[in-house]
């Protein structure tokens, strides 16, 4: 067979070696973990395990014993479910079922100001993110620092406002600072500003949308995400607060579960030597009664993790 010149040309052109640079290839291997990184990982994890969990098991078997059982018997040891009667029959004896007043107390003051929160926290952040007005900067500011200041800082000015309107010692005494949630709209305000297309918004307002109408049928549905994470957010802080509620509210019928669990402990023997002998309120009612106020939270997370993570997430790629 008989090659043209510029077949053969060709051919020999590429059966010689290539002079020019070649681009180096490299290849990043990740490294196995060898058996010190297992064993120095082990190691933290039983640290967390011993330091976390075992206090948690600790406090769930405490109810089915008695005060004797938990002081003579093994840490971890089972109780009986008549056990578990006894103490919550102790419990329920203090002050007339006051643990139950306590939660209903609890459950007031945390949904009625989460409701406030939802309602003028999610308009104040679409306000700060998607408008523009005179004053917006100075008040996103403001909004972070009074973010960033400890919530305990501001009980006092709380309660001398509050004393000056002549509702210290009623339920608006909570619920109104409790409604008072600047994290909420900053995280609102992030939401908005990053996750919403302003040509989408635009569209509306082209279509005829209302200001009013362009946040409701449009921006308020996109927003469910960072709606759940700003509500779970509002109710575990309110539920679990203690210093704003003590401070406001003089009678004990109006506390909280967090401030009733304060008189628990006083009124306990084991931890106060004033409160007198034979008093019925020991290490197991005390344990039920901080099981008791934790299950709400709980219950919360549990039915709540798929909107907490999508809201968690909400920004954290870009298509």
């Amino acid at each position: 067979m008989t090659l043209t010149p510029s077949a053969d040309r060709a051919r020999r052109t590429a059966a010689e070696p290539r002079t020019g640079p070649r681009r180096p290839t490299t290849s990043r291997r990740i490294r196995p973990m060898g058996l010190a990184d297992r064993a120095a990982w082990i190691i933290v994890l039983g640290f967390f395990l011993l330091f976390f969990v075992l206090p948690v098991i600790w406090l769930l078997l405490a109810p089915t014993k008695s005060d004797g059982q938990i002081l003579r018997g093994a840490p971890f040891s089972l109780g009986s479910l008549s056990g578990l009667a006894d103490t919550w029959h102790n419990l329920y004896g203090f002050q007339d079922g006051a643990i139950l007043d306590w939660l209903k107390n609890s459950a007031l003051y945390t949904f009625g100001a989460l409701a406030i929160t939802l309602v003028t926290g999610i308009p104040a952040g679409y306000g700060l993110a998607l408008t523009r007005f005179i004053g917006r900067r100075l008040l996103l500011t403001i909004t972070l620092l009074v973010m960033l200041m400890p919530s305990a800082a501001l009980v006092l000015p709380l309660y001398l406002e509050i004393n000056a309107v002549h509702l210290d010692g009623t339920i608006w005494s909570v619920i109104l600072p409790f409604s008072f949630f600047p994290f909420g709209v900053y995280l609102t305000y992030i939401y908005f500003s990053s996750n919403i297309p302003a040509d989408l918004l635009a569209a509306a307002r082209i279509d005829g949308c209302s200001e009013w109408q362009v946040f409701r049928l449009i921006a308020l549905p996109l927003a469910k995400p960072v709606v759940a994470l700003v509500g779970f957010f509002n109710f575990v802080g309110n539920w679990n607060n203690f210093f704003l509620p003590f401070v406001m509210l003089p009678n004990s019928s109006q506390y909280p579960a967090q401030v009733g669990l304060n008189n628990l402990l006083t009124s306990s023997s084991a931890f106060n030597t004033s409160a007198g002998l034979g008093n019925q309120i020991m290490r197991p009612e005390l344990a039920l009664a901080a099981l008791v106020t934790v299950l709400p939270v709980l219950l919360v997370f549990l039915f709540s993790q798929r909107a907490l993570v999508s809201g968690m997430l909400a920004g954290a790629t870009k298509e």
